[in-house]
């Protein structure tokens, strides 16, 4: 008699523990889920194209222009350079 007694205990854990597993189960689902669609957010957002912050302005030679007709960099850097101001190989 003290079996079938303890069996019927164990039943009625087995049935009062049931859904209290079951709504613990689908809750760390449902964080797996949420965090799972956070990790996707964020790459979307960390591969995803992005504004450029900057502006090529081609019209603006200015620099470019100054230097090729003052001279050569490499002249002004003291290197050996010929008479187009190229790289003199000695």
């Amino acid at each position: 008699m003290s079996e079938e007694v303890e069996m019927e205990d164990i039943s009625l854990l087995i049935r009062e523990a049931k859904p209290l597993y079951f709504a613990r189960k689908r809750r760390r689902n449902q964080i797996k889920a949420a965090l799972a669609v956070f990790i996707c957010a964020v790459g979307l957002g960390w591969f995803s194209p992005r504004e450029a912050s900057y502006l090529y302005d081609f019209n603006n030679n200015e620099p470019e222009i100054y230097l090729t007709e003052n001279g050569s960099i490499i002249e002004e850097m003291g290197l050996p350079v010929d008479a187009d101001g190229f790289l003199k190989i000695v």
